[in-house]
């Protein structure tokens, strides 16, 4: 990527997969520039910002772990699928289109309780993974204007920054910490510094494209995942954190900690795609450290 500068256009730069690539990109000496798209900018404003960046990323939603209301549910959808649908129709107006478009999405498209590679075509029948599909599709329609996407399939994000761990880390330090729910479902996972990578890799890797599952490997169930932070964290773990507990806190929304996703990454590793963090564990004390 060095020698060549790319000009990077990304929605939704603050969160903490924007502010990581974004990091990335200025340290390979690249151009990156934030989309504004919410309060009404008009489509042809988008087109402006993004004509001839080389890749555009879209990272732009609602946090998914809050109390899905029905209201909230609408700002979920709008903040994913009205976005994304601006961001093509501007891609349509560019004078010169992007290369690539790296579209957000989530491994909680599948359904539970089976295994799953990029190309599984079992979807789940919630709200989630019909958000998923919607959001996908939307993107997807880039390709009609003659550029190459991908749905990137986040599993549950590993950071020091934020995301899962910034809500499991104070009680588990506390000694509060243990399985949730039955404790048997799978979670697929992924440390921030492989997602970044992944992304490098697959804008150095011309020939994949469409869906693709942004997870480690190894996914492991809960209890596993609680053994590990219980060990790292020389902590005990032997408080449960029951269904209904959770159900109470997100209403539907407590599917994205009780629903099982066992994704692997399978166009990632036939492409050639080397982990650092294939291990939970290895994972996780990077992240304490």
């Amino acid at each position: 990527m060095a020698g060549n500068r790319l000009k990077v256009a990304i929605c939704g730069k603050s969160g903490l997969v924007g502010s990581k690539l974004t990091k990335y990109f200025l340290s390979q000496h690249n151009e990156v520039i934030e989309v504004k798209i919410m309060g009404g900018v008009p489509v042809e404003d988008v087109a402006k910002q993004i004509d001839r960046c080389d890749i555009l990323i879209n990272l732009s939603g609602a946090t998914i772990l809050s109390k899905w209301s029905k209201e909230y549910k609408k700002v979920l959808y709008s903040s994913r699928i009205e976005t994304t649908k601006k961001l093509v129709d501007a891609i349509e107006l560019c004078h010169e289109r992007p290369k690539l478009f790296l579209n957000a999405s989530a491994v909680g498209i599948y359904k539970s309780d089976m295994t799953h590679d990029d190309n599984s075509e079992e979807f789940s029948d919630d709200f989630l993974a019909h958000l998923c599909k919607d959001w996908e599709a939307e993107a997807r329609r880039s390709g009609e204007f003659g550029v190459r996407n991908v749905q990137m399939r986040f599993g549950v994000i590993f950071a020091k920054e934020g995301g899962a761990l910034q809500k499991m880390l104070p009680p588990f330090k506390l000694g509060l910490g243990g399985i949730v729910g039955g404790g048997e479902q799978m979670v697929s996972w992924i440390h921030i510094e492989d997602l970044v990578r992944a992304v490098a890799f697959i804008i150095k890797t011309p020939d994949i494209s469409g869906s693709v599952n942004f997870c480690a490997p190894n996914p492991l169930s809960n209890k596993e995942q609680t053994k590990v932070l219980g060990e790292v964290l020389h902590r005990p773990t032997i408080f449960p954190l029951p269904a209904f507990v959770l159900k109470l806190l997100y209403g539907e929304g407590a599917s994205v900690i009780l629903d099982s996703k066992e994704v692997y990454p399978s166009k990632l590793l036939e492409s050639g795609f080397a982990y650092e963090y294939d291990n939970f564990k290895d994972a996780l004390q990077e992240i304490v450290s």
